[in-house]
């Protein structure tokens, strides 16, 4: 992806913690009739010696074809989308100086690349849906687990899907929240979007109040 160095994010921490927090990803194959892309809540799980950049898991129903299609000698691209928001002309404290500011948007966003392996394994699979719904049940302050459904319920369920995993073998962070801009810049794009009525654009304005006050860099690049 385009990524001016003023907006690139590298540290892992940083890069890991955006996929945890927003597991529905786009995951983007390569076929032999081209590109293809699912929407699939993902797992990630942390590096370990044989995945340095960390795992990914996840399951798809057994009529997508994607576990089929899917070329094995070919990687992947995996995006997850983090908070974005519009930022309006109107904020910047220069507008009625001269007027010459045009719109942008405000996001970030992680890109992950690796090999994807199929995992038709009923096994494999209740192990891992047993983990994703644990964690997920947790953040919804729940407690639903695998075993409150009848066993013949769930393992029908288990015949309808295929797992797959991915080792991730590169990951690419992208955090455009108006790093060329000025403090002054920023803090009035802050403050409008902290009037604005939508979550996303709340996280987007605590991103920005959290960016180092040095930032010299200008570039007319939005």
């Amino acid at each position: 992806m385009y990524l001016p160095a003023h907006f690139a994010e590298s540290r892992p921490e940083v890069l890991q913690a955006l996929m945890q927090q927003n597991p529905l990803a786009t995951l983007i194959t390569q076929t032999a009739d081209g590109l293809e892309a699912n929407h699939i809540p993902l797992q990630f799980l942390p590096p370990t010696a044989a995945a340095p950049h960390g795992l990914l898991k996840g399951h798809v129903a057994r009529a997508n074809t994607l576990w089929k299609t899917a070329q094995t000698e070919a990687d992947v691209l995996v995006i997850f989308q983090g908070p974005h928001a519009y930022i309006s002309p109107s904020w910047y404290p220069g507008k009625a100086d001269h007027a010459r500011i045009v719109p942008t948007w405000n996001y970030i966003a992680v890109h992950a690349r690796g090999r994807l392996v199929v995992k038709d394994d009923a096994a494999w699979l209740r192990e891992f849906l047993d983990s994703l719904t644990t964690t997920h049940e947790t953040e919804a302050n729940s407690a639903w687990r695998m075993e409150d459904a009848p066993e013949d319920y769930i393992a029908k369920m288990l015949a309808a899907i295929v797992g797959f995993e991915i080792t991730i073998t590169a990951l690419q962070g992208k955090w455009k929240v108006s790093q060329n801009k000025s403090v002054a810049e920023r803090a009035g794009m802050v403050q409008g979007l902290q009037q604005c009525a939508n979550s996303d654009a709340a996280a987007v304005a605590e991103i920005m109040t959290k960016l180092p006050t040095n930032l010299t860099t200008k570039s007319p690049a939005a």
